[in-house]
C-alpha cells in the first residue's frame, strides 16, 4: 500500500512548482506571498487534528523547496531597508520550518509539543518553545461562554483524544531529557483540564463536561503511556553546536556562534557578580532591603512601585508613555507569596519589584500590537519559531540596567543589587542552556550552573521554575540565551545609534532611541539594528 499523501501537500507541491514567469517586485507581492506561506506552514488537517505522520511531514518538507524558490524570485531591488527587513523576516521563518523537518523532528522527540491547552498568555508574542497547530488559548475565551464561543471551545476539545492518541505513534525519538520532562507538562494539562470545571456556567452543559472529561481521561492515558516508555529512552536531547550556530544565524538571526555565546555568558556573569559585590560595599552602611512579609505590605509596595515607573518613564522622557501602558503593568503588578511559596522572581518581587516591572517592557510592547499593529501585515503577526526573542527577552532584560543606569534607582540604592543578581541568574541558566545543547550536560546538570551561579541561593527555595526554564531552553534551542545576547545586541544598536547622531553633530536622546525601537516592532534585534541605523550586524 502507498503511504497517505495528504491533498493538502500535492497541491502545494504542484502550484509550488511552477515559477512565476515575471519577478515580483513589490512589497505587495511579499505581503501577498506571506499569506500564502503561513497557510502553507501549517500542516494538513484531517477531521479537524493537525497531522504530523511520517507521509504528512515528509510531504510538507519535499514542498518547502519551491517555496524557498519563489522568494528568492522576488527581486527587492530599490526596496527601502523596512521592506527588505520583511524579506528576511520570511526567509527566516522558512528556515525555521526546515530546520523542525531536518533537526527538530518535535513531532517526534518532543512530548511536550502535544500539550494543548494553555491557560495564560504569553509575555512574548506567542507561546515560548514549540506548539502544535491545535493549541487551546483559554484566555482568549470569557466565561461564562456565549454559544458560539462554547461551540468553537467544543470544537477544541474534542481534537485532544485522538491528537495524544496520534503522539503515541509519532513520538518515536530518543531524547531522554525532553522526554521525561515533557511528561510533566502532559500531567499539568490534565490538571488545567479538570480546573475548567470549576470555571462559570461550564458544568450545566452536559456536552462541554463530557468533552473536557474525555480530554482529561485521554491526557492521563498519554501520560501513562509516556512513562512506561521513559526507561527506554537513552539518546541526548540538545541539537549540537553546529546546529545550534546555524539556527541561531539563519532563524533567530543572531550574528553569533555557540562558542560566541558562552563567552559573551562567562563575561555576562562574571560582571554581574563583581558588580553586584561592589554595589554590595558602596551600600554597606545603608539599612538591608527588606522583603515585604504580608498582602497588605506587598499590596502598598506594587503600588509605589508601579507609579515610581511609570513616572519615570515619563517624566525622565525615556520613552513615549501610551495610553496602554498603566493597564498593562497594573494587570501584571503580582500578589503576595507566603517565603516558604517564593521562587526566584517573587524574591525580587518581594524586596522590590520595579526590576522585574521593567521586565515587563513585554506588555507594553505587547499591548502595542494589540492596539497600534505594525503596518506591514508580516510584522502584525507573533513571527513562528520564537523567531522574536532576541528582541522580546533582549530588550525587556536590557532595560531593567538600563533604567537603573538612567537614575531610576537613585533614592533606593540598594534595589540596584536586585538588578545584577537578576543578570546573573539570566547568563546562569543560559549558560548551563549552551551546555545542554552542545550535549556536554544533562539537562539537570544545566541547572546546576543555573542554581548554583545565581546569588544569595535565590534559585535553590522552589524548583519548579528551574525545571520549567531548562526544559523550554532544551525545547527552544537560543531562547535560553537570548536574555543576555538580545541585550548586548540592543546595547550595539543604542551605541551606533548614538554614535551616527555625534557624528552628525545631533544630540543622542534616549526618548527617539525607544521610540525608534517600538516602531520596528517585535523583530529580531539585528534586523532592528539595520532598520534603525542603515548598518547591517
Amino acid at each position: 500500500m502507498k503511504p497517505f499523501v495528504p491533498a493538502f501537500c500535492l497541491l502545494c507541491l504542484i502550484a509550488c512548482t511552477q515559477q512565476p514567469t515575471v519577478r515580483p517586485t513589490t512589497h505587495a507581492a511579499l505581503a501577498t506571498f506571506f499569506a500564502e506561506w503561513r497557510t502553507f506552514q501549517r500542516p494538513p488537517f484531517r477531521e479537524g487534528v493537525p497531522d504530523y505522520s511520517v507521509a504528512a511531514m515528509k510531504a510538507q518538507h519535499e514542498a518547502l523547496k519551491p517555496w524557498q524558490q519563489r522568494l528568492q524570485a522576488i527581486d527587492t531591488s530599490g526596496w527601502p531597508v523596512a521592506q527588505r527587513v520583511d524579506w528576511h523576516l520570511v526567509q527566516a521563518e522558512m528556515n525555521g520550518l526546515d530546520f523542525d523537518h531536518r533537526v527538530m523532528r518535535p513531532w517526534e522527540r518532543d512530548p511536550a509539543f502535544y500539550k494543548t491547552l494553555w491557560m495564560d498568555r504569553s509575555d512574548v508574542p506567542a507561546h515560548e518553545g514549540p506548539c502544535h497547530a491545535a493549541i487551546i488559548d483559554l484566555w482568549t475565551y470569557r466565561f461564562p461562554l456565549d454559544a458560539a464561543q462554547k461551540q468553537q471551545l467544543l470544537a477544541h476539545l474534542r481534537v485532544i483524544p485522538p491528537l495524544n492518541t496520534q503522539a503515541q505513534i509519532h513520538l518515536t525519538g530518543n531524547a531522554k531529557d525532553l522526554w521525561i520532562a515533557g511528561i510533566r507538562d502532559i500531567k499539568t494539562q490534565s490538571k488545567d483540564l479538570a480546573s475548567m470545571l470549576s470555571l462559570p456556567d461550564v458544568r450545566t452543559h452536559a456536552d462541554l463536561v463530557a468533552a473536557i472529561e474525555d480530554a482529561i481521561q485521554s491526557t492521563d492515558d498519554f501520560a501513562t503511556w509516556l512513562e512506561q516508555q521513559a526507561a527506554t529512552k537513552t539518546g541526548p536531547s540538545g541539537i549540537g553546536k553546529d546546529h545550534y550556530t546555524w539556527y541561531l544565524q539563519h532563524v533567530h538571526l543572531v550574528p553569533l556562534t555557540w562558542e560566541d555565546e558562552v563567552m559573551l555568558l562567562k563575561r555576562e556573569l562574571a560582571r554581574a557578580w563583581s558588580a553586584l559585590k561592589l554595589e554590595e560595599h558602596r551600600n554597606r552602611h545603608l539599612p538591608p532591603l527588606k522583603p515585604v512579609t504580608t498582602p497588605k505590605e506587598f499590596a502598598a509596595l506594587a503600588e509605589r512601585s508601579a507609579q515610581s515607573l511609570l513616572t519615570f518613564l515619563e517624566k525622565d522622557e525615556i520613552v513615549s508613555v501610551a495610553s496602554y501602558f498603566e493597564p498593562a503593568l497594573r494587570a501584571h503588578l503580582g500578589q503576595f507569596v507566603p517565603a516558604q511559596k517564593q521562587n526566584f522572581f517573587v524574591i525580587t518581587m518581594h524586596h522590590d519589584p520595579r526590576p522585574l516591572y521593567s521586565h515587563f517592557y513585554h506588555w507594553f510592547e505587547l499591548a502595542r500590537m494589540d492596539t497600534e499593529p505594525h503596518a506591514s501585515p508580516i510584522r502584525q503577526q507573533p513571527l513562528l519559531y520564537n523567531i522574536f526573542d532576541s528582541r522580546n527577552e533582549g530588550v525587556a532584560t536590557a532595560v531593567e540596567e538600563m533604567f537603573m543606569q538612567a537614575g531610576l534607582y537613585d533614592e533606593d540604592p540598594r534595589v540596584k543589587e536586585i538588578v545584577y543578581i537578576m543578570i546573573a541568574q539570566r547568563a546562569a541558566r543560559g549558560l548551563g542552556s549552551l551546555y545542554a545543547h552542545a550535549n556536554e550536560m544533562t539537562m539537570e546538570q544545566a541547572g546546576n550552573i543555573h542554581s548554583e551561579y545565581t546569588p544569595r541561593g535565590w534559585m535553590k527555595t522552589e524548583k519548579e521554575l528551574l525545571l520549567f526554564e531548562q526544559h523550554l531552553y532544551l525545547r527552544q534551542p537560543g531562547y535560553g540565551t537570548s536574555y543576555i545576547t538580545g541585550k548586548y545586541l540592543l546595547e550595539n544598536t543604542l551605541a551606533e545609534f548614538a554614535r551616527q547622531k555625534e557624528v552628525a553633530r545631533q544630540p543622542f536622546v534616549v526618548k527617539e532611541f525607544f521610540d525608534r525601537l517600538n516602531a520596528v516592532d517585535c523583530i529580531p534585534m539585528a534586523l532592528a539594528h539595520w532598520e534603525m541605523t542603515g548598518r547591517e550586524l
